[in-house]
């Protein structure tokens, strides 16, 4: 879905109209450019201040109209909070988010930034126009255009800027983030009579536009590899399972590849274990995890990542039907492990098993991590704040913690342990595919670490805060497209060179 906003930036001194917008740091008096545009309107900032209640806070503002002695039609003078602080790149992140929450208040569409803050770096810039970015997106593909909505929402943002050429290199390569995290979003909003399995891999094969090289797996051919869980899953649907393989090689020719891998439940009703009616709607984003992926995938083509990376989707769908797998069944999964179902609605974990281990077993990663809107049990545990990091790798996990504090997507690492394994032990198979209630989200992720053998990786349960997460600076719309930003930032980082990991 088009975004509808345009950003670019231009070299000082500044020239604006529309509405102009400078940034104040807290109990300072304007500085720099700032200071420059407001001597111009010969106001008094002592007493206007005063008169706004305005401290200089982030997220408060000072709105003047067709001010004196500046050509723009509007000023808007927004708080930075306490100079040196807030200079992280999340931070930076949710300020271009409130701006355009902002304008988007004022109508606004045509708008300059000025932004010549000492010591500003390209990045931080760049996590500004992400702000933007992700802020002004929504999902309106399905409704109708309304009379007051003006020129469709349009907006023209120019950032004006020291040293343009690195921020515009900057703000390219996390705009290609930025996208994939709209990607992963406009994946999970699109109806379930819209997106199937097949309208899903054919989203993904887009992907080859950029460079990326796409693989896709029929049942016949999951079925000749022994994908006995993944299709147990799928048996109840009239949609056919698709597994999606997406190769990214940005790195050298035989530099060991990285893994990522996600469920694509496109659509969950919990099969013969049936949901509750209510808010099975939702389901729609039960694979959010998948979307990830995909919008993972898109960021590191479109900014030419020098990595090699592996996307595997696991694309079905859960429907109840004379043909859908029971409570009772056994399924052989491709490692040959056998699994007891006493849950069809516990089907995300049986789609991963069949993928993490056909991932590890072709492609021999250096490390894997999956995404999955897994279980309700973490919202439970963690809340709408936090997801939730399973791994049987310290260093990985490390990584990944600081990952998600510099971009917002934040994990908090659960325990994982022999103990938990007794919950899925079964009396006919080797395991059975739920552990009830107790320790919901850890007995999936034990489950799991069943399929990954020696590979060191990581569980990300995202079901908190892929879907109906609350609004925040970035993101007012549904899906938040989590995953996406995390991930690119661990490639970013350098953080997945060529170490091993112990």
């Amino acid at each position: 879905m088009p975004n509808r906003i345009e950003i670019k930036t231009a070299a000082l001194p500044l020239k604006a109209t529309g509405t102009l917008v400078v940034y104040v740091a807290e109990d300072t008096a304007p500085t720099g450019g700032a200071a420059d545009v407001w001597q111009a309107t010969g106001l008094d900032w002592t007493r206007i201040a005063a008169a706004a209640n305005f401290k200089g806070k982030q997220g408060q503002v000072i709105d003047l109209l067709a001010p004196a002695g500046v050509k723009a039609d509007r000023l808007l003078v927004l708080g930075s909070g306490k100079a040196g602080q807030g200079s992280s790149l999340s931070a930076w992140t949710d300020r271009g988010g409130s701006l355009a929450g902002k304008l988007a208040n004022l109508k606004a569409n045509k708008v300059a930034v000025l932004l010549d803050e000492a010591g500003m770096t390209p990045e931080q810039v760049a996590e500004l126009a992400a702000g933007l970015r992700l802020r002004h997106y929504k999902f309106d593909a399905y409704k109708a255009k309304k009379p007051d909505d003006g020129a469709d929402g349009a907006l023209a943002v120019t950032l004006h800027v020291d040293g343009k050429p690195a921020v515009d290199k900057a703000i390219a390569d996390r705009q290609a983030t930025a996208e994939g995290t709209l990607l992963a979003r406009d994946l999970i909003h699109l109806p379930p009579n819209v997106l199937g399995t097949l309208e899903f891999a054919a989203e993904a094969a887009k992907l080859a536009e950029l460079g990326v090289e796409i693989e896709q797996l029929d049942e016949k051919a999951m079925r000749k590899l022994g994908m006995n869980a993944l299709l147990g899953v799928a048996q109840g649907s009239a949609r056919p399972p698709r597994l999606v393989i997406m190769r990214w090689n940005g790195g050298k020719a035989k530099e060991q590849p990285i893994a990522f891998i996600g469920k694509g439940v496109v659509f969950d009703t919990g099969g013969i274990s049936l949901k509750p009616g209510l808010g099975m709607e939702d389901m729609k984003g039960d694979m959010g995890g998948a979307a990830a992926v995909t919008g993972l995938m898109h960021a590191l083509a479109a900014r030419k990542a020098k990595v090699n990376a592996i996307g595997v989707i696991g694309l079905v769908e859960n429907m109840p039907s004379g043909t859908a797998y029971r409570p009772g069944d056994i399924l052989t999964a491709m490692s040959g492990t056998t699994i007891e179902i006493v849950n069809t609605d516990a089907e995300g974990r049986l789609v991963l098993a069949d993928a993490l281990w056909y991932t590890q077993d072709r492609f021999k990663p250096k490390f894997m991590i999956n995404l999955a809107t897994l279980t309700g049990a973490i919202g439970v545990a963690l809340g709408s704040d936090h997801a939730g990091l399973f791994s049987n790798n310290d260093d990985l996990s490390a990584r990944l913690l600081a990952a998600g504090l510099a971009t917002g997507e934040k994990l908090w690492r659960l325990p994982m342990g022999a103990a938990y394994d007794k919950q899925i032990d079964s009396r006919f198979a080797d395991i059975k595919n739920s552990g009830g209630r107790p320790a919901g989200s850890i007995t999936a992720a034990q489950f799991l670490a069943r399929f990954v053998n020696d590979v060191p990786w990581a569980h990300l349960d995202i079901a908190a805060v892929a879907l109906a997460s609350p609004s925040s600076e970035t993101n007012t719309a549904w899906a938040s497209g989590f995953g996406v930003a995390l991930l690119d930032r661990l490639v970013e980082t350098g953080l997945l060179s060529n170490e091993r990991f112990a």
